[in-house]
């Protein structure tokens, strides 16, 4: 398989795990305010909300649950961070919202498991 094509694929995957995973968090009340949100900070999967909580999520298709949760390096969560702290600033609402930094990790023929605090923001 040629490099463009595995990159193709995996594109795909990605986009389907970012449906799944956005189904499955409607599904618990949530709704989807953004995907894909991108600056040149960072990129957010997904932001959720609930109420004032806003979820800041992390998708993930792997193998396994733990491979999932393996592949949120430090580095992603830092630019992932700046990125929600951009997004957050312009919220009209800033004062109130309480963020939470969460993980769906899509797995093969499973619903998505939704991972809450899978790492913590800056303080």
């Amino acid at each position: 398989m040629t490099d463009r094509l595995a990159r193709q694929k995996a594109h795909g995957r990605g986009h389907r795990g970012e449906w799944l995973a956005a189904l499955a968090l409607m599904l618990k009340g949530y709704r989807i305010v953004a995907r894909r949100y991108k600056t040149k900070l960072g990129e957010i999967d997904l932001i959720a909300r609930r109420g004032d909580l806003v979820l800041i999520v992390e998708v993930k298709a792997r193998r396994t649950l733990i491979e999932a949760m393996e592949a949120v390096a430090y580095g992603s969560e830092r630019r992932i961070e700046r990125a929600a702290d951009l997004w957050l600033s312009r919220q009209p609402d800033y004062g109130r919202l309480s963020v939470r930094f969460d993980m769906v990790a899509v797995l093969p023929r499973r619903w998505p498991v939704h991972v809450e605090n899978a790492f913590q923001g800056r303080n």
